[in-house]
């Protein structure tokens, strides 16, 4: 693990999504930390790949979309900066279930999942912290995803 730049651990520290966090846990995340650009159009994440890493936005958009046989593409929602893409990376089978696709220019902060996960194992306090920024993400996608799911076999 490498120690991150004073940037970096700046951007870790600012972005909404980790805001707060004990410092010492954000320095480890920072170690496992890279920077990501995507170009409009580009894809972010693709539906069955592995899903490595957990995506914190910092500049632009990126649409997560459903892909149905058969139909056209399924737009759920569009996310941007402050706020993340993934948590595939966090439970097994570790694929993406869903498509993700830059709409505008977008940079991210990529947290390789495999050692965020051994991370968390190790810091339970951190675990938990972590877990309930992530659980209204979660919550709220998944109501996204139902009322786009009943307006698209609504009669």
């Amino acid at each position: 693990m490498s120690a991150p730049t004073a940037t970096l651990r700046h951007e870790l520290a600012e972005h909404p999504f980790l805001r707060g966090l004990d410092p010492e846990f954000l320095e480890l995340i920072g170690g496992l930390t890279t920077h990501r650009s995507f170009r409009t159009g580009e894809g972010v994440i693709r539906e069955g790949e592995p899903a490595r890493e957990l995506l914190l936005l910092t500049h632009g958009k990126v649409a997560l979309e459903l892909i149905a046989p058969d139909r056209p593409r399924i737009s759920l929602l569009t996310v941007g900066p402050g706020e993340i893409v993934g948590w595939s990376w966090l439970v097994p089978p570790h694929v993406w279930q869903v498509d993700g696709r830059a709409v505008k220019p977008t940079r991210a902060l990529a947290v390789e999942g495999v050692g965020l996960v051994r991370l968390l194992e190790d810091r339970a306090s951190d675990a938990y912290q972590l877990m309930m920024r992530l659980l209204p993400v979660i919550t709220h996608r998944l109501l996204v995803a139902r009322t786009q799911v009943m307006d698209l076999y609504a009669p």
